[in-house]
């Protein structure tokens, strides 16, 4: 069943609130809506890019109906902590599985990328890597770092550079779901919007080699000292 049917299925609809991740394609946005149910954004937490649990408690109301969390680039949404949130209060906790890329089927594969990751994670320093608490279980469908400097500006030029030497990078979400004309609103996500400015989502295919992952550790790390800082 996809997310629509499981949150019909929960008796989600008609005048009902699902509180949604912006930081994500509109996947998850569009099954609430085709139930007729209206989606309600949170903000994430700035090292997961998922739902935040404390924001997703602030964005709960009379309404509210169920949440729908996403994992992002292999990383996990929290998905204990949601349901400590929804338990008392009777909301469904629903994770759309449907979005940004699906988990490689062949352990091998997610192995040598978690390999790619560590080499990265003890090597680059033009670029803050992702932090990944102990226990969570990361399986890097991409690896997505963030350029230091003044947001989108530096960013979008680290990536041209990143692109003109041969380095296929591209930006993960290039504009939050609730900056897009089918839901815009008046409402403000800092750590959502932050992350759509800053972050870079850098490759770490299975098949890469070691000689291409040290290439490209040299590009970015000199590439990353000729960035401001920002204030």
């Amino acid at each position: 069943m996809g997310t629509a049917e499981l949150l019909r299925a929960a008796g989600v609809g008609f005048g009902d609130e699902v509180v949604v991740p912006s930081y994500a394609t509109a996947g998850a946005a569009e099954a609430v809506r085709s139930t007729g149910a209206r989606p309600v954004f949170a903000d994430i937490d700035p090292w997961s890019l998922c739902l935040d649990p404390a924001a997703v408690l602030r964005a709960l109301s009379e309404r509210t109906a169920a949440i729908v969390p996403v994992g992002l680039f292999g990383y996990p949404a929290d998905l204990a902590a949601l349901q400590a949130l929804a338990s008392p209060r009777e909301l469904a906790v629903i994770e759309h599985t449907e979005d940004i890329e699906q988990a490689p089927a062949d352990a091998d594969a997610v192995h040598r990328r978690r390999q790619h990751a560590a080499y990265l994670d003890a090597r680059l320093t033009g670029v803050i890597t992702p932090r990944v608490p102990t226990g969570v279980a990361h399986s890097y469908h991409s690896y997505v770092v963030r350029v230091p400097g003044n947001g989108r500006p530096d960013r979008d030029a680290f990536a041209r550079a990143l692109r003109a030497r041969g380095v296929r990078c591209r930006v993960p979400v290039q504009t939050p779901v609730h900056r897009t004309p089918a839901y815009r609103c008046e409402l403000r996500l800092p750590e959502t919007e932050r992350a759509a400015d800053d972050c870079l989502a850098l490759p770490v295919e299975e098949g890469m080699s070691r000689r291409e992952l040290r290439r490209m550790v040299s590009l970015c790390n000199g590439l990353g000292g000729l960035l401001p800082v920002a204030a």
